[in-house]
């Protein structure tokens, strides 16, 4: 809460500011794993729409080209009065760094009681979905595990976890692969080009 939170960034802009400078360099030193990129492939066969809790831009990297962000992204920040201004941003983030109409900037993400703007499109997507895939989440973080039910009736879904935290009982359609992402992946593309 001290860094993901307005209460947070009221408390100490400095400290939320650091953490998010830090994060931001991890995020440039990593690159997409074997996962990002089968995701990104599956475009080539597939309308591909990836929607994503995590921050950072490793699906972009990978290739993927319908990427929605649930909770905001690492490599952008926005007015802290004007939430639609939106910049790109690699470097270190300072107070003192506005916005072109005078405001602090702030990290692009979406903090612990603040609303989820790309819900709605997320939903939309989902409903429209001809196969659901949901790879490495614990379905415990709502809005986002709450997507799940807006699958339309009869349309598979397919879970990736090793530790997977919802069974076949409670959603129809399931087909569990108990795995990492990088395996799961994999036997999830096995399985599209056989029966898709």
């Amino acid at each position: 809460m001290e860094v993901a939170s307005p209460q947070g960034w009221y408390n100490s802009k400095e400290l939320v500011l650091d953490f998010y400078n830090q994060r931001r360099k991890q995020l440039l030193s990593v690159q997409p794993n074997k996962a990002h990129i089968l995701l990104a492939n599956l475009e080539q066969h597939f309308d591909v729409n990836i929607i994503t809790q995590n921050v950072d831009d490793l699906h972009e990297r990978a290739g993927s080209t319908n990427i929605t962000h649930l909770h905001g992204e690492l490599l952008k920040v926005r007015s802290t009065t004007h939430q639609n201004l939106i910049y790109p941003w690699k470097k270190d983030l300072h107070l003192g760094d506005l916005c072109n109409k005078g405001s602090q900037l702030r990290p692009h993400i979406v903090w612990f009681g603040e609303a989820v703007p790309m819900l709605d499109q997320a939903i939309e997507i989902t409903q429209k979905a001809d196969i659901l895939v949901i790879i490495g989440t614990s379905m415990q973080v709502y809005p986002a595990a709450s997507l799940v039910q807006y699958v339309q009736p009869g349309i598979p879904i397919y879970f990736i976890d090793p530790n997977p935290a919802i069974t076949k009982n409670s959603l129809n359609n399931l087909t569990i692969i108990e795995n990492k992402a990088t395996n799961g992946v994999t036997q999830l593309v096995a399985i599209l080009e056989a029966n898709y």
